[in-house]
């Protein structure tokens, strides 16, 4: 096995194409998870029973939370765009917090055999949690 050492050049090369991988995650994820909050809050809860099964048997006022929730988090993820020393550190919880609520979602809807939305948080989970690991290094 050979090891390769990168030129300094390469080195900043392979960061920004990290880095532009890694802003383009967070904004797929920021834009998904506006969208879905603002459904959250926006749509009545008949519209949403029929989008998910979930919130049938779950209390208004937990859906609409969940929504205020899902758009704090999405915000937070684009954090850094206005201080990269402050925003930072909120990208990380934001990451953290919305691999958690997808994961806690991935679990409910592959129980209540919804497998689209199941796919859909299996996906979510697979972009966010590179962020997630790559961004709390960058933390250190």
């Amino acid at each position: 096995m050979t090891s390769q050492i990168l030129t300094p050049a390469r080195a900043r090369l392979n960061a920004s194409y990290r880095n532009l991988t890694l802003w383009t995650l967070q904004g797929w994820i920021a834009m998904f998870f506006v969208a879905a909050g603002y459904a959250k809050l926006s749509e009545p809860m008949a519209n949403l029973i029929d989008l998910m099964r979930w919130p049938a048997f779950a209390p208004e006022n937990l859906v609409r939370g969940l929504g205020v929730a899902e758009i704090t988090l999405a915000a937070l993820m684009l954090a850094p765009v206005v201080s990269w020393k402050h925003g930072r550190p909120l990208l990380v919880v934001a990451a953290a917090g919305l691999l958690a609520l997808e994961t806690v979602m991935l679990a409910i809807h592959a129980t209540g055999m919804d497998v689209g939305p199941a796919i859909t948080n299996a996906v979510l989970i697979a972009m966010t949690a590179p962020v997630l690991w790559m961004r709390s290094r960058e933390a250190r």
